[in-house]
């Protein structure tokens, strides 16, 4: 099975970390990001991993080589401008024309069980199946229910509970029809030009460990949490 990491992002909000070195290739206990994501993808099934680099490509390509260290084939395909989370696969058109494949960016960590999110997105009728988490937020503030003048309830800091994109997706090759060879392109557009033209998405809930490392507290969190969840991919 293939899968694609998109490994090309600045990191700009995890500055000074990322100055020096790539986000995907931040450590975490002993190993580095994206080294935690392939060996996962590999634990799964995905032996045939693509990693969409940009910002020091040349930093992952030596860190990893042909990944035949980690049992998989690795190929680095470098864009040559930024192209966004969904423009960068049509520089990988031929290799992904054949099967369906798994679309990640650099910068999740889960322990979500990617064989079955392959096994769900195959058997349903949908060209891009998303994952989500459900995300909730502590609010600051008392909410006040009120009828007329008078006050009839408060709640107390109630929490926010969203649902939000977890940055995991399943794409059949079909996929392309929305996609143009070397043009930026958006997951949130690619999502909404779908939508428009009636075209099936569907969704896949993350039940499992998930987090984003996308700012300095967040990569905090993740050293704190190595141990428990990754120590021993």
């Amino acid at each position: 099975m293939k899968a694609v990491i998109l490994a090309g992002g600045l990191g700009t909000r995890l500055k000074p970390f990322t100055e020096i070195i790539p986000k995907p290739l931040l450590p975490i206990g002993e190993k580095a990001v994206l080294e935690v994501q392939i060996e996962h993808l590999k634990e799964h099934g995905f032996d045939e991993i693509y990693l969409a680099t940009n910002y020091k490509s040349e930093y992952i390509k030596n860190f990893f080589g042909d990944g035949s260290q980690y049992g998989v084939k690795l190929t680095i395909n470098k864009e040559d401008k930024p192209l966004g989370t969904v423009g960068p696969l049509s520089l990988l058109k031929e290799q992904l024309s054949e099967e369906p494949f798994l679309v990640m960016n650099g910068d999740i960590l889960t322990k979500c069980n990617f064989l079955k999110l392959y096994q769900f997105s195959t058997k349903i009728n949908a060209d891009l199946t998303v994952c989500i988490k459900a995300f909730v937020t502590p609010f600051r503030f008392g909410n006040i229910n009120f009828d007329g003048d008078y006050v009839t309830a408060i709640e107390e800091k109630p929490n926010i509970k969203t649902n939000i994109l977890a940055g995991i997706y399943i794409m059949k090759p079909s996929i392309f029809k929305y996609i143009s060879y070397n043009e930026p392109l958006s997951m949130d557009k690619l999502i909404n030009t779908m939508l428009a033209e009636n075209s099936p998405i569907a969704k896949y809930m993350i039940n499992e460990y998930w987090l984003d490392i996308g700012v300095v507290d967040d990569y905090k969190e993740v050293q704190e949490v190595y141990n428990n969840h990754f120590k021993d991919n």
